[in-house]
């Protein structure tokens, strides 16, 4: 019975997201973005793709995410959905739960058909990966691409869950769109700005500085993918948060914006 009520609220959330037409728009320009950045100067090979769009994701992500969840928790509470839920004995957290799987689920649909578009520049052109490791003494393989892929997957999460803590805590559809514009902005700049004004203020030790940035969410996705990608490729890069506090990071954004989504909604 859990399962079910949770599968049909998911069901009419990804039903709802292609439905709209803003959001369909939107998933078009986040593919044609991200398949432009690959295709306008193509890369020779998968690790140098992966790092060409690295930093475009880091702003794309967040924009996409918070375009699909803003308004999900909001806009049930505006149609009286929510009070129509209190005289039922649901749970409350599958409700959130369940709204966001549908989400997330096309959420994750779109991200990976713009990567995956992406993807196709290397075999496509024709541009052979022992070219790349003689130009850029780097090893390639498709490998380290799909470790990019599911890191940015779990980024999209991530974005998608604080996404939904916005639509729980905003009572109009105005102050939804103010707050997730900040909190945008907040998550691409804002955070890892506060976190490095703080550090340059303190002057702590160097390890202390790399673990403190990775309580960002973007600066915890780069450093991992410093880790996994760039690093096992042969690349060299600047040191960075360890992976650990960035994965565990990760998982405290994910999971305390989706419990506190729950808890708001409650109210």
């Amino acid at each position: 019975m859990i399962r079910e009520h949770v599968l049909a609220i998911a069901q009419r959330e990804f039903e709802t997201v292609f439905r709209t037409r803003l959001l369909v728009l939107l998933s078009v320009g986040f593919v044609g973005l991200v398949a432009g950045v690959a295709w306008l100067d193509p890369p020779p090979a998968y690790l140098a793709l992966s790092f060409d769009l690295l930093t475009p994701l880091e702003t794309l992500v967040p924009v996409l995410a918070f375009a699909f969840g803003y308004r999900s928790l909001l806009g049930d509470r505006e149609r009286g959905e929510l009070a129509r839920l209190r005289t039922y004995p649901v749970d409350y957290r599958l409700y959130v739960l369940g709204v966001y799987v549908g989400r997330a689920v096309a959420l994750l649909g779109v991200v990976l058909v713009g990567l995956a578009v992406a993807a196709l520049v290397v075999p496509l052109t024709g541009t052979e990966s022992l070219t790349a490791v003689a130009t850029f003494g780097t090893a390639d393989s498709p490998t380290l691409f799909l470790r990019f892929v599911v890191l940015t997957a779990a980024f999209a999460l991530v974005a998608l869950a604080l996404a939904l803590l916005v639509s729980a805590a905003v009572r109009s559809t105005w102050n939804g769109l103010a707050l997730a514009t900040g909190a945008v902005l907040a998550l691409v700049v804002g955070i890892d700005g506060a976190l490095v004004g703080a550090i340059t203020a303190t002057l702590p030790a160097p390890d202390l500085t790399a673990s403190l940035l990775a309580f960002s969410p973007t600066s915890a996705y780069r450093g991992l993918a410093f880790a996994f990608v760039f690093a096992p490729g042969g690349v060299t890069v600047p040191g960075g948060p360890p992976t650990v506090i960035s994965s565990l990071a990760l998982c405290g954004w994910f999971l305390g914006a989706l419990v506190l989504a729950g808890a708001l909604v409650r109210r």
